[in-house]
């Protein structure tokens, strides 16, 4: 058959060339399994999103069929790459065939290499829309554009022998949000793409059926496992607070898709909302639950909570929760298969990787979306997920998925900020969006009783040294925490702290640690929390342990930055009540060459400072507005409305580029020297070092001329302890340039 003389992929690994027609079919296959998956939750038009999505895979690979690409596929010519751009084909085929037209050409074109900027693509000459112009020979000025145009009626005809005729759609607008559509489209082809050829190459097995949500049973393994958690006598009163919390928040039904749940600190959110979502999940058919947590260090301790509370009998955990850190899929298949494509029933992930996945333009990254319609996302202390300037646009994405894709939404805090009442966060040109609570407000009052009575704030804003600081804050009782506002200051502080009295009274936790490190620390930390002889001790961490994470300190203190973080570190502080009076302290280090600032807190700081020198009484209820005067501090509402323009031009590559969780463009260093030369000699194992490895920024690796031994990894050069981490290294290197300095 003529079908056998063309190819998709060529041979690999002793496995024959996979067929053109082989390849296509299974694409569409895969395509329309994933439309049928999501139809039920598109409001507006489902028949067009599978038509769309249909078309652009049936012709995604059309160029294939090009005789000098044909060569190298079949393995005739030996060459690492096709000759010709095998992807222009396609997008003009349905260009010239008017197949809604540049929905479905853009998804072809975009699936190597992303989306064009729309705007830039609409303003060139009708012949180079959404096409390659590139000149292929110098010597001949050949155009790629000329050359499909030239080949498109022959490998057309192949085309329509190997896979048959296509129907033409009815032509017709796209209803919604024209971005999030694409996307989701695009997210559906690479994904079917993708995995089409890895099955075929034998990468991993073909889809087996999917493990399901399973509400009903989920929510009654959870209500097992919460009862069996039992009341400690000591907080009666509390516990039975708690538990009144989690049959709320599961007996909630609300008609909204966007909800709130304002409760303090160790009410019990992370099992009382999962109860909610799973009744939800039940009520509105969905399919999976994402729950989204501001820092790395403390999914795992998530992760442990769900896996032991939801997983049933003979499932295997990582399949049922999964955990996906930020980046730590290093662009991996074996990995990414059932964790980072979002194909699991649960999965626990950061902001950072959730909402840039929102954002992103990269075909890989993206390749997952499709996976979102129709879940429950719990965004836990959502007052740290985001930094002020990409609220607006992420509150856009969360509408249109709630209204458009069938997602049901939980935004959660113990210190909340009502973004969304804020006009210029919220972007709404009419009536503000109702976002309901879950907890009444009787029910919040009752529980913040004890938030109120435990803490007493206090500040002293003069700026102090590293010797001075340690003497003040070793003068209040313990244990002690001190979170401050660098990575840097965190590691010079516990370093002095422990030249100063000793290595056993100062532990330290921050990112400079690797996960493996801030794991084994913590778990010291609660072991000498539970010991009432062993007091004397001083934590000095970075915010990463303001949330989320179940510690509790006799005295707290906090380097100036901004209300909710100063209102969560206290969250870390006398947490059950035990002591009848604990102090959570506001204050100011003296910066020097080792101690430095975060210029990223300038604003929310000065609006702390400015409630601490007005006498203003801390609490909770100073979230929303800390935030508007932020906002106006930073007159940052023309950087919000060049955001949300850029989205709704379809300016795809500058979304990508400006929505960024984290400022700085970090890289994975990896700082077990086992594991580096395991990399070194091809043996990869990226658990191992996802759990070894530290996220440096790129422009101080270069700084430090740190070597990158893969694509995208890096080997540290320098110093690395189970104390400071790699800032032991860095430590050492300015204290060296120092030295250089001095007379």
């Amino acid at each position: 058959m003529r079908s056998m003389n063309y190819c998709a992929h060529s041979p690999k690994d002793g496995i024959p060339a996979q067929s053109y027609q082989s390849h296509i079919w299974g694409v569409q296959r895969r395509i329309q399994d994933y439309v049928n998956n999501i139809s039920s939750f598109v409001k507006h038009d489902g028949r067009l999103f599978a038509e769309i999505s249909e078309l652009a895979a049936t012709f995604h690979d059309l160029g294939k069929l090009d005789r000098a690409n044909q060569d190298v596929l079949s393995g005739l010519i030996s060459s690492r790459a096709l000759p010709h751009n095998h992807v222009d084909a396609g997008t003009a085929y349905l260009l010239d065939n008017e197949h809604l037209s540049i929905a479905a050409a853009s998804i072809v074109q975009a699936h190597h290499v992303g989306f064009p900027n729309f705007i830039s693509e609409m303003d060139k000459d009708g012949e180079k829309k959404f096409r390659d112009a590139r000149e292929l020979d110098d010597m001949d000025k050949i155009r790629q554009l000329d050359l499909t145009n030239e080949i498109l009626p022959e490998i057309e005809a192949i085309h329509k022998d190997l896979i048959g005729t296509v129907g033409v759609p009815e032509q017709r607008d796209i209803l919604g949000d024209q971005s999030v559509f694409l996307r989701i489209a695009l997210s559906c082809l690479v994904d079917a793409d993708h995995t089409d050829t890895a099955v075929n190459f034998r990468r991993y097995p073909d889809e087996a059926e999917a493990i399901s949500l399973r509400p009903v049973d989920r929510l009654a393994q959870l209500d097992k496992y919460v009862k069996e958690l039992g009341s400690d006598g000591e907080h009666v009163e509390r516990n039975a607070l708690r538990s009144e919390m989690y049959d709320v928040c599961k007996a909630t039904e609300l008609d909204e898709t966007i909800v709130s749940c304002d409760s303090p600190v160790g009410s019990g959110k992370t099992t009382a909302i999962m109860a909610h979502l799973l009744t939800q999940a039940a009520r509105r058919g969905l399919r999976r639950i994402f729950v989204i947590l501001p820092y790395t260090n403390i999914i795992e301790q998530s992760v442990d909570i769900y896996r032991r509370a939801l997983v049933l009998p003979g499932e295997m955990a990582d399949e049922v929760v999964a955990e996906i850190h930020h980046r730590a899929d290093f662009e991996n298949e074996d990995i990414r298969h059932l964790t980072a494509l979002w194909k699991a029933p649960i999965i626990v992930t950061t902001a950072v990787a959730f909402f840039e996945t929102l954002a992103s333009n990269t075909p890989a990254t993206l390749r997952r979306l499709h996976e979102l319609p129709g879940s429950a996302i719990f965004v836990d202390e959502s007052h740290a997920a985001l930094p002020v300037k990409l609220i607006p646009l992420a509150w856009r994405w969360m509408n249109i998925y709630a209204d458009e894709w069938g997602c049901y939404w939980v935004l959660a805090s113990g210190s909340l900020n009502r973004f969304w009442d804020i006009k210029e966060l919220s972007q709404q040109k009419s009536k503000p969006r109702q976002v309901p609570e879950i907890i009444s407000t009787n029910l919040r009052n009752r529980l913040a009783k004890y938030e109120n009575n435990r803490i007493s704030y206090k500040n002293d804003l003069c700026p102090r040294t590293e010797d001075d600081l340690a003497n003040w804050v070793t003068s209040f009782n313990g244990p002690r925490l001190v979170i401050v506002n660098t990575v840097q200051s965190a590691a010079v502080l516990a370093n002095h702290f422990a030249s100063s009295f000793g290595r056993d009274r100062v532990e330290h936790i921050s990112t400079a640690l690797t996960p493996t490190d801030r794991g084994i620390t913590l778990e010291r930390i609660k072991g000498r929390l539970k010991l009432k002889g062993d007091s004397d001790w001083t934590l000095i961490a970075t915010s990463c342990v303001e949330a989320g994470v179940n510690l509790s300190f006799r005295t707290g203190f906090r380097e100036l930055s901004s209300l909710s973080s100063l209102l969560q570190a206290a969250g870390r502080v006398n947490r059950e009540g035990s002591h009848a009076y604990s102090e959570m302290w506001t204050f100011c280090l003296a910066q020097n060459n080792m101690l430095n600032s975060n210029p990223t807190m300038r604003d929310s700081s000065s609006v702390l400072r400015k409630y601490i020198e007005g006498g203003v009484t801390i609490t909770p209820d100073l979230s929303t507005n800390s935030i508007s005067e932020e906002i106006k501090l930073g007159g940052l509402s023309s950087k919000y409305e060049k955001m949300i323009t850029d989205e709704e031009l379809k300016c795809f590559p500058l979304i990508e580029a400006e929505f960024k969780v984290i400022a700085s463009d970090t890289r994975p260093v990896i700082v077990d020297k086992a594991i580096s030369n395991q990399v070194c000699h091809g043996n990869i194992d990226w658990r191992g070092i996802q759990k070894n490895s530290v996220q440096i920024a790129k422009y101080k690796l270069d700084e430090l001329r740190t070597p990158m031994i893969y694509d995208g990894l890096y080997e540290w050069n320098l110093k690395y302890d189970n104390f400071i981490g790699y800032m032991a290294g860095v430590i050492q290197s300015k204290k060296f340039e120092t030295d250089l300095l001095m007379p």
